[in-house]
């Protein structure tokens, strides 16, 4: 294996040493940056190969790669086939984001400070963008109509890596599905936490994408954190049917034991019905509901929803975004030109403590649960934005991400 540019131990911890390219490697090149990397599944002193079984596509970079096969599974199977041979990782040239992936930690580097063994089931809390990776199947176990993708094959972890044990108390599916995620809700609760230490009443928050996976945990960190006001925006009639039922399902469940605490408090308080990239409209109708937002939370897997983020957010208040969709350029100079004075935050998907959090909010949140299992059902085949029949949690519908983020911020 190809030493990095110095050869210093920080170079190697970052995995500089898995850039394919050798004058991206002598240019000291991050794996994320790098166009390919390699995949060999010899170890360095502070790697660890893991035996993959399943990768988890973020939901921008699904949406892409399903929009563009019109939805064909075997378009998108295959086009994921061929990023990850062409580039020894899995990483949307188009989003430039990627998910994340589950396995049993196969060999341990003498000098790995992940404290992980052979034999851990893990996933990985690190971007597939740069994440050595091969797959031996070619994916054939997989229908293309899903972001969970059964796989066989290893991956690369570097000494800088983060990755996590999976539970024995949930499915695997539903553990993947929420620590894909679990920046968001993370920073959620940091960002609510330092506003509700000073403030005399809790902040009003918005949730763009309430019905989705980081959208909801988001919502549930947010009423942990001690949001006053929660207000759950969703693209249609479909998602909003799902949040009005967990709402539902929060406010009517029994208290667990004897002399516990009452039924919690609904997941959102208002649910709103909105084209996030709409801006104007979006933040009218966040006004009407109990707005502005002091927090306003972005997890749509759209383009085109900053200017709507920042309009829905009073002055001094602050906007998380959590998509990959997102545009630095659209958030900053939409923000100048509309005299925002807000502050604006990129979820990056890491937040000390942030995967034993979200699992901890799964457990313990009856709707956000319901919303998760739904999700998870077997559903028809249908273009990734359809969704024309009333969903019902516990039954099936045609699948949708339409109000999903990436989650987990940056994957």
């Amino acid at each position: 294996m190809a030493r990095s540019a110095d050869g210093s131990p920080l170079a190697a911890s970052l995995g500089l040493t898995r850039v394919a390219d050798p004058g991206e490697r002598l240019a000291g090149v991050l794996p994320q940056a790098a166009w390919r990397l390699d995949a060999s599944p010899r170890i360095g002193p502070d790697e660890v190969r893991i035996r993959v079984d399943r990768l988890n596509l973020d939901a921008a970079s699904y949406r892409q790669l399903s929009d563009s096969a019109d939805g064909d599974g075997d378009a998108i199977r295959e086009a994921v086939r061929e990023i990850i041979a062409s580039r020894g990782k899995m990483h949307n040239p188009v989003t430039g984001s990627g998910g994340m992936l589950t396995g049993v930690v196969a060999e341990v580097g003498q000098d790995s400070p992940l404290g992980l063994a052979p034999g851990d089931r893990v996933a990985t809390l690190v971007s597939l963008t740069l994440t050595p990776l091969e797959v031996y199947d070619g994916l054939e176990r997989w229908d293309g109509l899903s972001e969970q993708v059964p796989c066989d094959g290893h991956a690369i972890l570097f000494g800088r890596s983060v990755a996590a044990v999976l539970p024995g108390d949930l499915p695997v599916p539903l553990a993947l599905s929420v620590l894909d995620v679990c920046g968001a809700p993370a920073l959620t609760r940091r960002v609510l936490k330092s506003l509700t230490e000073s403030a005399p009443r809790g902040p009003v928050v918005a949730i763009l994408g309430a019905a989705g996976k980081s959208g909801s945990l988001s919502a549930a960190a947010a009423r942990q954190a001690g949001a006053s006001w929660i207000i759950g925006v969703v693209p249609g009639e479909a998602e909003a049917s799902l949040l009005r039922q967990a709402n539902d399902l929060a406010t009517t469940l029994p208290p667990p034991r004897a002399g516990a605490n009452p039924p919690a408090p609904p997941l959102v308080d208002e649910v709103v019905i909105a084209d996030a990239r709409e801006p104007v409209l979006l933040a009218q109708a966040i006004t009407a509901r109990g707005g502005p937002a002091d927090v306003t939370v972005v997890c749509v897997d759209v383009p085109g929803c900053e200017g709507g983020a920042i309009l829905s957010t009073a002055q001094g208040g602050t906007v998380v975004f959590f998509s990959m969709a997102t545009s630095f350029s659209a958030a900053a100079l939409g923000a100048e030109g509309a005299a925002a004075d807000v502050t604006m935050l990129i979820g990056n998907g890491y937040v000390p403590g942030h995967a034993a959090y979200a699992l901890d909010l799964i457990r313990a949140n009856p709707a956000v649960r319901a919303l998760f299992d739904h999700r998870a059902q077997p559903h028809p085949a249908a273009r990734h934005d359809e969704c024309d029949r009333q969903p019902v949690i516990g039954g099936s519908m045609s699948h949708s991400s339409g109000g999903d983020g990436h989650e987990g911020g940056a994957r």
